[in-house]
């Protein structure tokens, strides 16, 4: 079946449940009415139905490729990232002084989330542009600001970010690329990086790359790391791309999804660089590439969650096998209770997940449209959350629809098992879903839990208001935030190995219960009843409860991992 772009949903969910109208009462964002919300919507919906779905199946069947030292892209590619550039989808959010549109976070996460579902691999490349683009708006010079910034949001140029190396994974600080003063202002960069998303690609100008490297007056660790801006090619006085940079793809990976993405092994041989941000302070400029990005991927997850979803269900429709409770004679699977607790739990999964992303990005504008500290430990809060779950949700649901397909889900012309393969890497890259976790635990709650509890007396308080409409929900998910409250006061007095150990659970635990939050919002928009009150009570009653089970596990403690040595463990 071909992709359909949920844009009467994201108009709900930005309506009812994550509140785009309070972002859009702040003067930085007031331009950005229902009505231009719903007409970018509608044309962002359009665009990935016509043009970029068709491109899932080419992209996955037709790797790109490495040829003479260029990347070949899948077919189709050029002209799909084309539409996506012209459109101006690239620029949604990114400063109007530089050709952005200035728009809500929320509204582009919404369109992210289409693109993703449509064609994963392609909306990879303009994900880490954006990411880029609010890197070197934070943090690098004038100069910098003024010649890439408008090439990067029109996507004549496009960004990559570089920072694993083969022996530098999740440790950054082990890496061992170096940048020596040319003495002219630039830096001579080398080293060999892996892993790069989009490291080349033939139909866009000129790749820039942020490289992370370290000067020679480095100290060790990720404190004597810099950022660097690599261009392919060096710009000239006009601007243009000019001479080529000392930098090459050695190989692209052999992956097991997400084949329409080149992901390169890079060398950079003495290659022309500039600094960005102040020296030996390149991580800090980094995450907020790889913040952006972390929502970003989390949002893909969901995207792609949408689309397995999509097909699993037409297929259960239209299969039928075996008499169902319903109607006479064979029915469709769909009827089938095992195949209905399936669908059920998939499209509940995805709304919840859906919901928190969302509401992460209006955190991240009401912080930068307002300056509070409150709405910035919000969206800090949030990030790993909605970066997490999004994925796990995306792997399960795309998982569950080769389930519905049965044997024809294991068969690759059907196509349900490429949006497994394809969503698979999302819960790894831009830092693994363990490593949220234990961000959550760790520097989230520095505060003491302050934020976490702003936002459970939040979920409380309208628990509390929708008793009057909806008393079992209602009642189940104040109980759950009040189970979360004791969990998150425990974890905060806990010793770091401990919070670590029970790092995922907890994360989880919170997934759960900001779910049925969003779930019981949306049941009360629609007066109490209706298919979404319906929904509301399918995550209520049968996810929901989960929470307490990963709560439990969540403050098990250390002690029973570790009694375990590594010799222990061996077959």
């Amino acid at each position: 079946m071909s992709y359909r772009a949920q844009v009467g949903e994201f108009a709900f969910l930005l309506e009812n449940v994550v509140g785009l109208s309070e972002v859009t009462a702040t003067p930085r964002f007031a331009e950005a009415t229902p009505d231009i919300a719903n007409a970018i919507l509608t044309e962002a919906g359009r665009l990935c139905e016509e043009v970029l779905a068709p491109l899932q199946r080419p992209g996955d069947t037709h790797p790109a490729r490495l040829e003479n030292g260029v990347v070949r892209t899948s077919p189709g590619f050029a002209d799909g990232y084309r539409a996506i550039a012209e459109g101006g989808w690239i620029g949604m959010a990114a400063p109007a002084d530089y050709g952005g549109m200035g728009l809500p976070q929320t509204l582009a996460s919404a369109v992210d989330d289409m693109m993703s579902g449509a064609c994963l691999s392609l909306q990879l490349s303009p994900l880490l542009t954006k990411g880029q683009i609010e890197a070197l708006e934070h943090h690098a010079s004038d100069e910098i600001r003024a010649l890439y910034l408008p090439k990067l949001i029109s996507g004549e140029w496009s960004g990559t970010m570089n920072l694993t190396e083969p022996q530098a994974g999740s440790d950054v600080g082990a890496l061992t690329s170096t940048a020596r003063p040319n003495g002219d202002g630039t830096y001579a960069v080398t080293g060999q990086k892996i892993y790069i998303s989009w490291g080349d690609a033939d139909f866009i100008e000129n790749i820039c790359h942020l490289v992370l490297a370290r000067l020679p007056d480095a100290p060790p660790g990720t404190k004597g790391i810099s950022l660097f801006l690599v261009p392919r090619n060096i710009p000239d006085a006009d601007g243009r791309p000019g001479v080529a940079n000392s930098l090459r793809v050695v190989s692209l990976e052999h992956k097991t999804g997400l084949h329409g993405s080149p992901t390169a092994v890079m060398d950079y041989d003495a290659a022309t660089g500039w600094l960005i941000g102040e020296p030996h302070k390149g991580m800090a400029a980094m995450f907020t590439m790889m913040n952006n990005a972390r929502l970003g991927v989390g949002i893909q997850g969901i995207g792609v969650a949408e689309a397995a979803y999509q097909q699993a269900l037409a297929y259960a429709t239209e299969r039928r096998q075996g008499r169902t409770p319903l109607g006479d004679g064979r029915g469709p699977i769909a009827d089938h209770a095992d195949v209905r607790r399936m669908l059920t739990a998939m499209k509940a999964e995805i709304f919840g997940a859906r919901a928190i992303a969302l509401s992460c990005a209006a955190a991240i504008d009401m912080a930068r449209a307002t300056g509070t500290a409150d709405w910035a430990a919000r969206a800090a809060l949030l990030t790993p959350i909605a970066k997490a779950h999004g994925t796990d949700v995306g792997i399960a649901v795309a998982s569950a629809g080769i389930q519905v397909h049965g044997g024809m889900g294991y068969i690759e012309e059907t196509g349900a098992a490429q949006y497994l393969r394809d969503v698979r890497v999302t819960a790894i890259y831009e830092g693994t879903n363990g490593i949220q976790a234990m961000d959550l635990v760790g520097r989230k709650m520095m505060d003491g839990g302050e934020a976490a509890a702003r936002l459970l007396d939040e979920i409380e308080d309208a628990a509390e208001t929708a008793r009057g409409t909806l008393p079992d929900l209602a009642n189940a998910v104040w109980a759950a935030a009040e189970s979360l409250r004791e969990a998150t006061e425990w974890m905060v007095a806990q010793e770091a190995t401990d919070r670590f150990a029970g790092a995922v659970p907890f994360l989880g635990a919170w997934a759960r219960v900001l779910g049925g939050h969003y779930h019981l919002k949306a049941a009360l928009a629609e007066g109490g009843a209706g298919r979404r009150t319906a929904l509301a009570r399918v995550f209520v009653t049968r996810l929901l409860p989960e929470h307490l089970a990963l709560i439990a596990q969540a403050r098990a403690g250390a002690q029973a991992l570790y009694a375990l040595s590594a010799e222990d463990l061996v077959a």
